[in-house]
């Protein structure tokens, strides 16, 4: 069995590797370490490096949201300017809030009329499958070259767009364990988790910049963040509310208040780069996770209704990208037609789907086909959108701007 470093070494040289491929072949870093965790995963590399324990282990075990969301949340948040915000909080969580609910109402009803799956079975996939990727997103557009509002308006969706799918994904599961679950409780389920998870974060945050004003050195504040980033996470969790929200908003508070107000300028260049380097590191395991978890023997054998799947989850995205933001707007203006094709491409699942499959009780009817497809559609999803996006923003935004958008 290797020893913990070697697994260690192993994961860092591979995302290193695919790092250089990334920037060499200008192929997004998404798609690179997929490939690579699929083409491990074909070979006796598993067992030798140790990838496979932790694998297993550590996002297997279910740490990966609490172990790997809550840096890559709290990094994106902590960068986004209040004044930036402001213009395109109210689509962002359009999308995030009744976007989610929307895909999933549409995503189940294709799947139980044109899939044939029986109604539950359809309501479990489209709630596991509804939230877009925050890893992927983030690591998405943090790569190509945006207008700077429409970057804004991405991260935040995701930012609070996974909270949104776990809430609705537990509300489906006890509805469908409890047999009956009024609207009325599912809505108060709703908003309680995700209002809770606020109030935990601004609570947690505001006692970190209580404790910022005190410490001056760079290594006691990026300790304080860390706590701020698991302690809300953790507190929020055991009071049954949401931890990523609560992570989500504690990352905006402190970006925007404690550091500008209490830190230093370069302790804050420390903090942000310590974030920055773990964020690579979050979205690294994330990646090469979904690249691990994909059998293509599988997808090959569940090709349709992998396929049949896919067009849901386009169809239920475009059902809500298109009408949200069409009736919303930035800066008193219309959201432009292609900030909306962005968001649309932009709404990739991935490994967050996948390990709220894994978590599937073994009662769950028709378990094993969800979970295959799942697979197969987190897959699709990273390549066919992540390259379509890539070469669309490419084409749409050739240098990176400030404001604005066509």
């Amino acid at each position: 069995m290797p020893s913990f470093e070697v697994i260690i070494t192993a994961f860092l040289a591979i995302s290193l590797t695919a790092s250089i491929i990334s920037s060499r072949t200008k192929t997004p870093y998404t798609i690179v370490l997929v490939l690579f965790g699929l083409a491990i995963t074909g070979s006796y590399l598993p067992g030798l490096l140790g990838v496979n324990l932790l694998y297993d282990n550590l996002i297997g075990g279910g740490l990966f949201v609490g172990l790997v969301l809550p840096p890559l949340l709290f990094e994106t948040m902590m960068n986004i300017r209040y004044e930036d915000l402001r213009s395109v909080v109210r689509p962002a969580l359009r999308l995030a809030t009744i976007g989610v609910v929307i895909a999933t109402i549409v995503g189940g009803l294709f799947l139980w009329q044109i899939a044939q799956l029986p109604l539950t079975s359809s309501f479990i996939f489209a709630s596991l499958i509804a939230p877009t990727d925050t890893a992927t997103v983030l690591e998405i557009f943090r790569r190509a070259r945006l207008p700077r509002k429409l970057s804004t308006l991405m991260e935040t969706e995701a930012a609070f767009n996974d909270a949104t799918g776990i809430a609705i994904f537990t509300i489906v599961i006890t509805s469908y364990n409890v047999s009956q679950l009024s609207l009325f409780q599912a809505a108060t389920s709703f908003a309680t988790i995700l209002g809770g998870g606020v109030l935990v974060g601004l609570a947690v945050a505001i006692g970190a910049q209580i404790l910022s004003r005190i410490v001056t050195d760079p290594m006691s504040e990026t300790m304080i963040t860390i706590t701020t980033v698991y302690g809300s996470f953790a507190v929020a969790q055991a009071l049954g509310v949401s931890g990523l929200v609560a992570v989500a908003i504690g990352g905006l508070y402190y970006g925007n208040s404690t550091l500008k107000t209490w830190v230093r300028p370069q302790t804050t260049r420390i903090v942000r780069n310590f974030w920055r380097i773990m964020a690579f590191i979050a979205n690294s395991l994330a990646f090469l996770y979904i690249g691990l978890s994909t059998d293509l023997s599988k997808i090959v054998a569940d090709l349709l209704p992998i396929a049949i799947a896919f067009s849901a989850v386009i169809l239920a995205r475009a059902a809500t990208v298109y009408p949200l933001l069409g009736t919303s707007k930035v800066d008193n203006a219309p959201i432009p037609r292609s900030w909306k094709n962005v968001a649309l491409l932009g709404g990739m699942k991935g490994a967050l789907s996948i390990a709220l499959a894994a978590s599937l009780p073994s009662s769950t009817p028709a378990r094993d086909l969800i979970t295959s497809t799942v697979l197969g559609v987190a897959f699709l999803s990273i390549i066919l959108q992540g390259f379509l996006l890539s070469r669309y923003t490419a084409q749409k935004f050739p240098r990176k701007t400030n404001s604005g958008g066509t």
